[in-house]
């Protein structure tokens, strides 16, 4: 296994935990070696590690029935892959702490609407293994099931999520399923709220060179990083018990920039490899904020207040951003869709 330094040093020496994001497993197995204490999964990664490890995977989802067809074949190949992760991380999730040995597992993405749909798979997912945290969008049908989830005690990641308002809808809708789940004398379970910070940067790299003269790169790819650490302080004032997931990062600066936080950092191999190159002494720098500067210069752009003010956009509002409209495509035509045509 490839020791790196970097993800042992923040896994365990300070308040930031490691989850690998990728479902292929000798990966996996590797970024455990080096402190991740969980897995994030969606279709799309789901897919790849089918695709790209069949034989692999052959004896796990060997009595998976040939002749199953759209959502129905979905799942019961989603089951067996987050199952079979889920059961590797068994021994983090008996330790009780409520932040590893998790997996998550999506739903379809092709519903990210339909409230009914999302809340009758989620109680599926449930059923699957008692440490699959259950992965809704971050829409107002998907907040609204995030809270029923939460509720019940389900463990909860809320995805397709790019920004501060979506991040705030996010801690609040938990924690009133947190506080429903008490009264009803449930123990909550995990609530993780995702911003997918180099997607927030994507979007906003295309909108600046349309439409922006003062933006600059390096502006760019700090705004998912300004975006996140708003959100956190904002999670830290109101008391939010949710755990912020900074995910989708686009390189090492976007972890680097959050270390020491009390966050739970989704990261890629490609990420992992970045950190490696790392040399210490390492130090956190989640209290170094983004200069006003930089700011400034990504103020001027509508999208990034959208995505930076905390009353930039309404619950309405969220399925339509354009970084929301992007990631539900990949999901769906990247991986939901590939996956029902899967021949195994």
């Amino acid at each position: 296994m490839n020791e790196n330094k970097y993800l042992k040093w923040m896994s365990s020496e300070t308040k930031s935990v490691y989850w690998h994001d990728s479902a292929i497993v000798s990966e996996m197995e590797e970024a455990m070696s080096n402190g991740a204490v969980g897995v994030t999964t969606n279709p799309f990664l789901i897919n790849g590690t089918l695709r790209a490890q069949p034989e692999y995977w052959a004896s796990v989802i060997k009595d998976v029935p040939r002749d199953l067809k759209g959502a129905v074949k979905v799942e019961a190949l989603m089951q067996k892959v987050t199952g079979h992760i889920a059961n590797i991380l068994m021994p983090l999730y008996e330790t009780g702490d409520i932040r590893v040995g998790r997996c998550c597992a999506q739903t379809n993405p092709n519903k990210p609407g339909d409230a009914k749909t999302m809340l009758e798979q989620a109680k599926r997912y449930a059923t699957w293994n008692p440490n699959i945290c259950i992965k809704l969008p971050a829409t107002k049908a998907g907040l609204k099931i995030a809270e029923e989830c939460a509720a019940l005690g389900m463990n909860v990641v809320v995805t397709v999520s790019f920004t501060v308002p979506q991040c705030l809808a996010i801690g609040a809708a938990l924690q009133k399923g947190f506080d429903r789940a008490r009264k009803a004398g449930i123990t909550p379970g995990l609530g993780a709220a995702v911003l997918m910070v180099g997607r927030l940067d994507d979007y906003l790299r295309d909108v600046a060179q349309d439409s922006s003269d003062v933006v600059t790169e390096s502006d760019i790819t700090q705004a998912g990083t300004a975006a996140i650490k708003r959100a956190y302080k904002i999670f830290n004032e109101r008391g939010y018990e949710a755990i912020l997931m900074p995910a989708g990062c686009r390189g090492a600066y976007h972890i680097k920039s959050l270390s020491g936080s009390n966050m739970i950092m989704s990261i890629a191999p490609k990420i992992a490899s970045l950190l490696a190159k790392e040399e210490g002494p390492f130090k956190e720098e989640i209290d170094i904020p983004v200069p006003q500067d930089v700011i400034d210069r990504l103020m001027t752009m509508p999208e990034f207040r959208k995505a930076y003010e905390p009353d930039g956009m309404t619950e309405d509002e969220f399925i339509t951003f354009g970084s929301c409209n992007r990631t539900l495509d990949q999901f769906v035509n990247s991986g939901w869709n590939p996956i029902e045509a899967l021949q195994y």
